[in-house]
Formats: C-alpha cells, sequence, structure tokens
C-alpha cells in the first residue's frame, strides 16, 4: 500500500490573534513539508485545486514543479485537478511538463470539485457539472494516447490533428479519478478501468464499501483487469507522539475551515464531541499516535477490500509547522514500517 499526504495549500487565521501568516512563508513551508516527505520515504503528496481565499492551491502544477526540484523518489500529484473546469490541453500539457522537471514521477487524480467557485470563474455553467467531466476526460485520456488527434466536443473548439507538446518522461501520464458519494462516479472510473481516489471526510468508512465494490464490479464487467481496478483513499489525518497531542494539534484548524465552509453549506457548526467520534475506532478520521493511526488504516484497507493508496489530508494543522513536520516524519518512520509489514505477513 502506497502512503502519501494530500495538501490543500491551507492558509489559518491565528486562533490567539486573528491574523493570517504571510502565504510566502505558508508556501516556503509547504515545499519544505514536501521535502520531509520525500526524505522520510513517503509513496506520494498530491496538492489540490481550490479558487477560495483559504487555500493557496490555485495553480497546483506550479507547487509540484517547485516541489519536483527539492525531492528525489516521492511521487508528485494533484489531489484533485478539476478537469471540467479547465482546458484538456492545457493541462495534459502542465502535466507533461511537471513530469519532465521530476524525471517521471507526475500523476494526476482528475475530478469534477466539490467547490464550484473554478465554474464561474472561468465562465463555465454548473448545469453541465456531469457533462463537462464526461467530455474532457474523454479528451484527456485520447491525449495520452497519440501526439496529434481529431476531436470534436460541446464545450471546447476541435481539435484537427493539431500536435499537443510536449510529451511526459513516462509512456503514459498516470491518470486516478477522484470521487465522493456518486454512484455514477464510481461505475464510470470501473467502465474505464482508471484507479479510484475516493476522498471520504468524515462518517466511516463502512458506508463506501458498496459503491467500492460497484467500481470493481463495472470494472470487471467492462473487461479490465481486477488487479488493474486500484483503489485509493482520501482521509482527513495526522500523527503525534500520543493520540491527544494529535487530536489538539489537528482539531482547532479543522474546527475553523469547517465551521467556515459549513456556514456557506448550510451546516451546524462541529464540536470537539463530534470530533472525537470521527477520530475515535469507528471513525474514519486517522489522528491518532502512530499504533492508532496504522491500526485504523489496516482496518479501512480490510474494510474496503483491499487498499492500493492512502493519503492524508492534514492541512488543517498548517499553524503548527513544527508539529506538521514531525507528523510527516511519523508517518513516514513509523506508521509506513508498521502498514508495510503487516501487507508483508498479510
Amino acid at each position: 500500500m502506497e502512503i502519501g499526504i494530500d495538501s490543500f495549500a491551507a492558509i489559518l487565521p491565528d486562533p490567539a490573534t486573528g491574523r493570517l501568516p504571510s502565504p510566502t512563508d505558508r508556501m516556503a513551508e509547504l515545499i519544505e513539508e514536501v521535502a520531509v516527505a520525500d526524505r522520510v520515504g513517503l509513496d506520494v503528496f498530491g496538492i489540490g485545486e481550490h479558487h477560495r481565499g483559504e487555500f493557496l492551491d490555485s495553480a497546483p502544477t506550479v507547487i509540484l514543479a517547485a516541489a519536483a526540484s527539492r525531492t528525489s523518489r516521492i511521487r508528485l500529484t494533484s489531489a484533485v485537478t478539476v478537469l471540467s473546469a479547465a482546458d484538456p490541453v492545457r493541462v495534459f500539457q502542465e502535466f507533461a511538463t511537471l513530469d519532465l522537471i521530476s524525471k517521471g514521477r507526475a500523476e494526476l487524480v482528475v475530478g469534477r470539485g466539490s467547490f464550484v467557485e473554478a465554474y464561474p470563474l472561468f465562465g463555465l455553467d454548473t448545469r453541465h457539472y456531469d457533462e463537462l467531466f464526461a467530455e474532457k476526460l474523454d479528451l484527456f485520456l485520447k491525449l495520452g494516447e497519440a501526439t496529434d488527434i481529431t476531436w470534436e466536443g460541446r464545450f471546447r473548439p476541435p481539435l484537427k490533428g493539431q500536435g499537443v507538446f510536449p510529451r511526459p518522461h513516462q509512456l503514459r501520464l498516470p491518470v486516478w479519478i477522484g470521487v465522493g458519494g456518486s454512484p455514477e462516479s464510481f461505475a464510470r472510473a470501473g467502465a474505464l478501468g482508471l484507479p479510484l481516489m475516493v476522498a471520504i471526510i468524515g462518517g466511516n468508512f463502512e458506508r463506501f464499501r458498496p459503491l467500492v465494490d460497484l467500481y470493481r464490479e463495472t470494472g470487471q464487467r467492462a473487461g479490465h483487469d481486477p488487479q488493474n481496478l486500484k483503489v485509493g483513499v482520501h482521509a482527513m489525518g495526522f500523527v503525534g507522539e500520543t493520540d491527544l497531542a494529535a487530536k489538539d494539534a489537528f482539531f482547532p484548524g479543522w474546527a475553523h475551515l469547517t465551521t467556515k465552509i459549513g456556514r456557506e453549506r448550510g451546516w451546524s457548526p462541529p464540536t470537539r464531541q463530534q470530533f472525537e467520534i470521527m477520530a475515535g475506532p469507528d471513525g474514519a478520521f486517522l489522528v491518532g499516535d502512530p499504533k492508532t493511526v496504522a491500526a485504523k488504516i489496516l482496518q479501512a484497507s480490510e474494510t474496503l477490500g483491499g487498499l492500493s493508496r492512502i493519503t492524508f489530508q492534514m492541512s488543517t494543522a498548517s499553524l503548527e509547522t513544527d508539529a506538521m513536520k514531525r507528523s510527516i516524519e511519523l508517518l513516514g518512520t513509523e506508521v509506513a514500517p508498521i502498514i508495510r509489514a503487516a501487507r508483508l505477513d498479510g
């Protein structure tokens, strides 16, 4: 199982003063976090894409390219690329360039986006939310197959054999489909035979098992090798020296962001009690000391029928920069060895 981190480059106010840190400093800290993850042997680091004031990740390929110059082995991915609101040709060029810079370490997780700010920003209609993604994914996958293609759709001018350059270092850029809770999205990924990245940011892992089964069943019916139908999970997570230290470091930022976003979406403000439940044995938060976190990862994998990758969304702890780096170190030096040993024993 691959283990990694996803970051949204969150920029959070100091809970005592309300002041925001310098975006320049926060970006420097983020690049350092990727370097630490590389040094301690984690497998993948992802940068999200948002177009909001709380996050600095509106241009993820730029951040990933900067990280490529500070790293040597960790794979660098989006988490996710909002393909529906982008030009697939430009996305392909950007990630092919990243692949050249990183010498073959670039990947993408593509999706429709759970935040919709990108759609009006780039002049797109959310009424076409699904159609945009289906069409643009079709074009993006074709760009990986050939340099010169002829293609026509509804939402982008046609291609009439133009060359799309540069080509990536890898023979084919790895593409995962990022999904939330829509059965249609799970089935689409299975029908295409593409790896699946499931965002599980609350509740529990068990409720996603029927959807993961749907993905695998659809993929097999479409004739894809079951070994290629990989499942990954993106979850809230943070590792500390103790369970309490991890929860205390992670909770303030999580509560701040969840309150702000929840206010926009009509949710009630989160409580520490709700957080404790989700960080407990039956919840989907991977927050605790190394043994606690490793046990929950292994349980999640068993519950979902086997995971190929798990990534930690720990941006909400970004105020605690030293704690963030220590969490990354613990994930690489203590959690990952437990997982790898357990997989070997199994």
